[in-house]
């Protein structure tokens, strides 16, 4: 990244990190109390919690398997890759704003898939796939949360919103899924064939049976993260019941859609604290809750991550470079087709 690259990147980010920092000073909590719950809270259940997560990670992680074995002829990557590939991405995530974890997995995945035709957009199209799965999950979540839940006004619309995106997003995929598919490589432009195969990606949404199984991962890996949310509620000693966790869980979803900095950390507090007060929960006690809450799930992300960045030879400036556009080697191109605009610009004659 260049000098002008970064400076435009701290002149955009940093207004809306100011704009965080002040929000949380002037209506943040009493940071007294906030520091007492922290202190107080269990340990043991803690160690639940984060068992819970890696178990959703496990899951999660056979869903996108799954979505890749649909994506791209065999022979297809062996699990403990995709699972490495995975861990990586979560780490992306965790640190990085942007979602920079998804294209951080496909790229790690395409290192151990040498010389295979086309297999860059199809690992894109299985990671779209792979996160249209959480549809299902969070449809029934939602309508659980709204029947049974005390929701305060103000989140019903955001809810409700982030619903109707995630089923618009998850009928686009699937009308994607199963347009016609071009079976000729031979005269297809670039741009066009990166499209073909990434929309190949989507394999997965057009097999009955493995879509089944890949939702049926994706739905295990979030009933296991609301038993992670439940876990750490007993942590701080708030004994609510289950659906509090799941409307804690949609809350907590909704507020990192649009991670504008790692975590969204701050909003993502207040997302979790300003429901509870509705169980009688205070605001200070609430906060420290979700502070704690986030760092179990960032202790997964970001301990599992780095375990498989190192084993992956890679280093965290180099996971960075993941979030800037490069060119994508188009392995379906023969390489005399890319070679031979340099070759007319240099003057040389094919």
């Amino acid at each position: 990244m260049n000098l002008r690259d970064r400076r435009l990147r701290v002149l955009l980010v940093l207004p809306v990190l100011v704009v965080a920092v002040v929000l949380i000073i002037w209506r943040g909590p009493d940071w007294k109390p906030v520091h007492d719950a922290l202190t107080a809270m269990s340990w043991e259940w803690v160690i639940v919690a984060i068992l819970f997560n890696l178990l959703s990670v496990f899951a999660r992680s056979l869903a996108w398997d799954m979505a890749i074995k649909q994506s791209m002829p065999p022979p297809h990557p062996r699990y403990p890759l995709v699972f490495s590939a995975f861990c990586v991405g979560l780490f992306g995530n965790a640190v990085l704003p942007g979602r920079v974890g998804e294209l951080a997995r496909v790229a790690v995945l395409r290192r151990h898939l040498p010389g295979r035709s086309g297999s860059t957009p199809r690992l894109v199209g299985s990671v779209f796939a792979h996160r249209m799965f959480d549809v299902f999950p969070m449809v029934a979540l939602v309508v659980w949360v709204l029947l049974f839940a005390r929701i305060p006004r103000w989140a019903y619309l955001s809810i409700e919103v982030a619903l109707a995106v995630g089923i618009l997003l998850f009928l686009v995929a699937l009308a994607l899924a199963r347009m016609h598919q071009s079976g000729a490589v031979e005269g297809m432009g670039r741009l066009r064939l990166l499209w073909d195969r990434a929309r190949q990606g989507l394999g997965v949404m057009r097999q009955p049976i493995a879509a089944a199984l890949a939702a049926a991962f994706q739905l295990a890996g979030w009933a296991l993260q609301l038993l992670a949310v439940w876990s750490a509620m007993f942590a701080f000693h708030l004994h609510l019941p289950i659906v509090a966790a799941g409307l804690v869980l949609v809350l907590m979803n909704v507020a990192t859609i649009f991670p504008l900095w790692p975590g969204n950390v701050g909003l993502t507090q207040a997302a979790i604290a300003l429901p509870l007060v509705r169980y009688g929960v205070d605001y200070a006690h609430g906060f420290a809750f979700g502070i704690g809450l986030q760092l179990i799930e960032a202790s997964v992300g970001i301990g599992i991550g780095t375990i498989f960045l190192a084993r992956e030879g890679l280093s965290y400036a180099m996971l960075k470079q993941f979030d800037r556009p490069t060119p994508v080697p188009d392995e379906d191109v023969p390489i005399e087709e890319v070679e031979r605009p340099e070759r007319a610009r240099a003057g040389v004659s094919g």
